[in-house]
């Protein structure tokens, strides 16, 4: 499988490397679970020469889905909190980031990953089929390879908020939302980028042992 592998990947870096087309943005796409903790007992807040304090104790309450669209040449990001993850929710935000992100682009290329959720035919699980239709030209899928993820973007987006934002503890979906919508829209405002210099022709040569020969 070492070709597919290869194939998908130089697919991959070969978008990062073409230049800003606000007619086929290119779209990085990635979900991550967080875990829900609510205090067992109440916080001490800080206090001249002495940090805050929390019991190490904690109650679980489930998990809350994070979606994160990321346009790395705009600096534009969007995050989505839902309550779950699935078919219907991948497909209610690629229906947003066709009609409400970006509604003025021919064609949408979203990397993401091989989750099985992530696929066309969840459009179509979704919505009738003439609107599946419609959202699905609209999109081009270039998947990551397997075992490669560190390809998407996303990811990077992700490691940035997970240090930022998600490191304390947070109790219901609610909450995450509240932390990660200012933090989006500060980074929004910033036009924060990713810079990506990783080419086709470095993975040749510093990947070459992944190349069937």
């Amino acid at each position: 499988m070492t070709g597919e592998f290869v194939a998908r990947m130089e697919d991959v870096l070969e978008l990062y490397a073409e230049p800003l087309d606000e007619k086929r943005p290119v779209v990085c796409m990635d979900e991550l679970s967080k875990e829900l903790h609510s205090q067992v007992a109440e916080p001490i807040p800080p206090q001249p020469g002495q940090p805050a304090k929390e019991d190490y104790e904690y109650k679980r309450n489930g998990t809350a889905n994070l979606f994160v669209l990321l346009c790395p040449l705009l600096g534009w990001r969007h995050l989505q909190v839902t309550a779950r993850r699935g078919y219907h929710e991948f497909a209610q935000l690629m229906k947003a980031l066709v009609d409400v992100h970006f509604p003025a682009a021919d064609v949408i290329r979203v990397v993401l990953d091989n989750l099985n959720t992530h696929v066309l035919g969840a459009l179509y699980e979704t919505f009738p089929a003439e609107e599946a239709r419609r959202i699905a030209k609209r999109l081009e899928f270039h998947y990551t390879p397997k075992h490669g993820s560190w390809l998407n973007m996303a990811e990077m987006e992700f490691s940035v908020l997970s240090r930022q934002c998600l490191h304390g503890r947070l109790a219901t979906a609610a909450e995450v939302t509240a932390e990660v919508e200012p933090w989006e829209r500060q980074r929004n405002e910033a036009a924060t980028k990713i810079e990506w210099t990783f080419r086709v022709a470095d993975a040749r040569k510093k990947l070459h042992w992944i190349y069937p020969s």
